[in-house]
């Protein structure tokens, strides 16, 4: 299972420490190891329908006891309808074996699920609801239309009362009133006991549904958690924890469906299992993109972060890992650069690699730097922000009024923004108009999705401004304010189908994310005054 590279990589140094999974550049080992397993997936010519509509594929560079370098291959998921391959190192545990637990108790949930459906087709049962139906609705006209009647009887005895009516007159309205009351409850008894006699026979098929539904959810979820216990995860230290006890101490305590199939987890298993030292690890996608998510075919891609951080987290235990380049201190932050100031608000050139507002680590941010060096400003400050590879234009307030005027200002659109980014390819239109709503990855933030369903209204318009080494620099005009939204309307297909260079998450890194904040224009909502603030982007 351990491949041993078709060309000699004595002259390629090791890596000092293991990759961190969930922001890296690929090492040259692990590129020249995913060369040669590209190689074999084109081989395959039996697979290369399935693999076309994509799938992730996985590369550890490993050594052996006898120091020898060589790498391990995996894919998420399966391949053909079966876990396990010989190029590729075998699933963690596999669930796909035609007589074991898990799929012979698959098969009995199936059996549940047709007989479910054999009840719902029955015609007895499908009748006897047609008939609970329109009894139903047939007892609402009539009791609708004596209500009326009743109604418009009142209506009338009150006229006659206001002409005037003998004592023994308006004894016969009395009693007609309480004669007609006496006919709407015997109707509705009536019909509640005819509604009642078919509602029972129903419930004969209802209740034999109801059971097998809850046994079948039980059934479901016995054997889910069974499923979840069988992945008995090693780290580097040689401790093992099953995934239901990895994902325990997350926010949401039971794990993901297919957590534990993905390519990582399955590479560093094989490893610790083989005595195989783990040295770096990339993984890349094959194939067409996901309608929702942006994959990139050959691109390199970090770990997922709902399924494979807690597992990845456990599994590196006892392994020297590269720390998170996102987690600089604060001292090693770049301020930014004043660009306009007066005694109400400030627009500052916010570097690339600085967050806008603290995140979950302490790291230093253009919110704290404000708040150091405006000890007596009130409010939150930060008006809007930009992703922390992103340079550029920031607006900050100094009072909570002005902050609230800004921000309402933004939401009506009448502050203008200007981003220069430059793409990593050619676009096929050179200007117009993106709409692709949005929404968070739930399993993988901070990645963002394009979903008609769930996704938020997300509006650009874009230009090309040049063509420079087969690279276009654009201009572009967020008219809403989404999370990623130019990075996501750049990369996906139905956008510019050509990601920012430099982009990590939709694309492929390098040196920077080549997106910059140049310019701003709005009324100073305390003078009147027309601002037009710009910095040309660095690059």
């Amino acid at each position: 299972m351990m491949h041993y590279f078709s060309e000699s990589v004595s002259h390629i140094g090791l890596p000092g420490r293991f990759t961190f999974p969930f922001n890296y550049i690929p090492h040259e080992l692990c590129c020249r190891a995913a060369d040669e397993v590209k190689l074999y997936i084109q081989s395959r010519k039996d697979w290369t329908d399935e693999l076309n509509s994509g799938k992730m594929v996985g590369v550890l560079v490993v050594q052996n006891t006898e120091g020898k370098i060589g790498y391990l291959a995996a894919y998420s998921g399966i391949i053909a309808n079966i876990n396990n391959h010989d190029f590729f190192v075998p699933a963690v545990f596999d669930m796909l074996s035609p007589a074991g637990y898990f799929k012979t108790e698959e098969k009995n949930i199936s059996e549940i699920n047709h007989q479910i459906a054999e009840l719902q087709r029955a015609e007895d049962y499908r009748a006897k609801k047609q008939n609970l139906k329109q009894l139903t609705d047939h007892a609402a006209d009539q009791i609708k239309a004596a209500k009326a009647s009743i109604k418009a009887a009142k209506a009338e005895r009150e006229l006659k009362r206001k002409e005037g009516l003998s004592e023994e007159e308006n004894a016969l309205l009395i009693r007609e009133s309480q004669f007609q009351k006496a006919e709407l409850k015997r109707l509705e008894r009536s019909f509640n006991q005819l509604i009642g006699n078919a509602r029972q026979e129903l419930s004969f098929f209802e209740e034999k549904i109801i059971a097998l539904k809850e046994e079948r959810k039980c059934r479901s979820a016995a054997l889910q958690r069974w499923l979840f216990d069988q992945f008995d995860m090693l780290s580097a230290s040689g401790e093992r924890r099953t995934l239901t006890d990895i994902f325990t101490d997350t926010v949401h305590k039971t794990p993901p469906a297919g957590a534990g199939e993905c390519a990582g987890p399955k590479l560093l298993q094989y490893a610790y299992k083989n005595g195989l030292k783990p040295l770096a690890m990339a993984e890349f996608w094959w194939g067409d993109s996901p309608k929702t998510e942006l994959r990139i075919h050959e691109n390199y891609y970090p770990a997922c972060k709902g399924k494979c951080e807690p597992i990845l987290g456990h599994m590196m235990i006892g392994l020297s890992v590269d720390p998170d380049p996102l987690l600089k201190t604060g001292s090693e932050m770049t301020d930014p650069d004043i660009v306009f100031e007066d005694e109400w608000l400030l627009v500052v050139n916010k570097p690339a690699g600085v967050l806008s507002v603290p995140g979950k680590t302490d790291v230093g941010s253009v919110y704290s730097w404000a708040c150091d060096k405006y000890p007596d400003a009130t409010g939150p400050m930060i008006v809007h922000r930009l992703d922390m590879a992103t340079s550029g234009l920031l607006l900050i307030a100094k009072t909570k009024e002005v902050h609230q005027k800004l921000q309402a200002m933004f939401k009506s659109r009448d502050i203008k923004k200007k981003y220069i980014a430059i793409l990593d390819g050619i676009p096929d239109r050179m200007e117009g108009e993106i709409f692709l709503p949005l929404c968070p990855d739930h399993l993988d933030r901070p990645r963002q999705i394009v979903s008609t369903e769930y996704g938020k209204p997300a509006h650009t318009q874009f230009r090309v401004i040049s063509i420079t080494e087969g690279k276009a620099r654009v201009a572009l005009s967020p008219l809403t304010g989404r999370t990623h939204q130019l990075r996501v309307h750049a990369a996906h297909v139905d956008g510019l189908n050509v990601p920012m260079m430099g982009d990590a998450l939709y694309g492929r890194p390098s040196d920077r994310l080549y997106l910059h904040a140049e310019r701003l224009e709005f009324v100073h909502p305390v003078t009147g005054e027309y601002l037009v603030v710009e910095v040309k982007a660095p690059f």
